[in-house]
């Protein structure tokens, strides 16, 4: 499956996935393979504050504020965070998964303190809950045009705000989402 692996790859949901919480999203892969598949939603921000997070844990830096929206990063285990952050040399965390060279996902609570301090990587995005597939699922659902697929771009993860990084995933691929049906066929 390696060389088939979509692991750090983006999935744009295409109309054909309907309502629901995949509607309009952008999922950043983090892992795929024969078992399955994983990844965290990147543009549907929650109405919590990164802040508010750091208050609940008592992480709070007085000197710096981190107004930024936690992502809604999948309907599994919502209550479990995850840091999608950019890889500095010589900083390790307790829990994290290499995703690239430059793209790694923490989730243990180490990360979330150094970044509360301005200790922590300079770019990075905190969700809570994660995208989950089961062995071939992803698969099916790719064959029956859910998702299209693009390799994932530093810029688009952690520079385009929210609510653009659709469309700037979407124009990689030189089209709109007004361009996507939602009904699909097999030629």
């Amino acid at each position: 499956m390696s060389q088939n692996s979509l692991k750090n790859h983006f999935l744009l949901a295409t109309p054909s996935l309907g309502g629901g919480f995949f509607a309009n999203s952008l999922t950043y892969l983090c892992e795929h393979s024969q078992e399955g598949a994983m990844g965290i939603v990147i543009n549907h921000p929650l109405d919590v504050r990164v802040d508010e997070i750091f208050d609940q844990l008592s992480l709070k830096n007085d000197r710096h504020t981190h107004n930024e929206p936690v992502l809604a990063g999948g309907p599994l285990h919502t209550d479990r965070g995850f840091v999608l952050h950019h890889h500095v040399q010589g900083q390790q965390w307790q829990s994290t998964l290499e995703v690239s060279s430059e793209i790694r996902l923490t989730t243990s609570l180490d990360i979330l303190d150094a970044i509360a301090q301005d200790q922590g990587p300079q770019r990075s995005l905190i969700a809570l809950g994660y995208a989950g597939w089961a062995p071939g699922q992803l698969e099916d659902e790719l064959e029956d045009n859910a998702w299209l697929t693009v390799p994932a771009d530093e810029h688009i993860l952690f520079a385009v705000p929210h609510h653009k990084k659709l469309d700037a995933a979407l124009k990689k691929l030189g089209i709109t989402l007004d361009q996507l049906s939602p009904h699909s066929g097999h030629a």
